[in-house]
């Protein structure tokens, strides 16, 4: 199986986490974190291909985030992590992260 290894960044600001959408490929239109200190590494096998994922929890310093290859972006509390469709390796951060927003 094909072996695929990406790095994501969890921005967290004011108590929202910010979450990104897709704009391509096989899983377009599925919410995922955005790619930048290493807090887990994520394996996932997807049906084609394993996904080694490295997460990393940063502090939004400021300004506004500009999307360069997806298609919308959201600022989400605790309570909207469920509120969109996470990509199956994403969606497995979301216990973590709720824990860590809810302190």
């Amino acid at each position: 199986m094909k072996r695929v290894e990406v790095v994501a960044a969890v921005l967290i600001h004011n108590g929202l986490v910010f979450a990104c959408q897709r704009g391509y490929g096989e899983f377009k239109d599925g919410w995922e974190f955005p790619g930048g200190k290493v807090e887990d590494t994520i394996e996932y096998d997807y049906p084609t291909f394993h996904l080694s994922m490295k997460c990393y929890v940063c502090t939004f310093a400021g300004g506004s985030p500009h999307l360069l290859e997806h298609e919308a972006a959201k600022w989400l509390t605790s309570t909207q992590l469920n509120s969109v469709d996470w990509l199956p390796a994403d969606v497995t951060l979301i216990p973590k992260i709720a824990k860590k927003l809810n302190g």
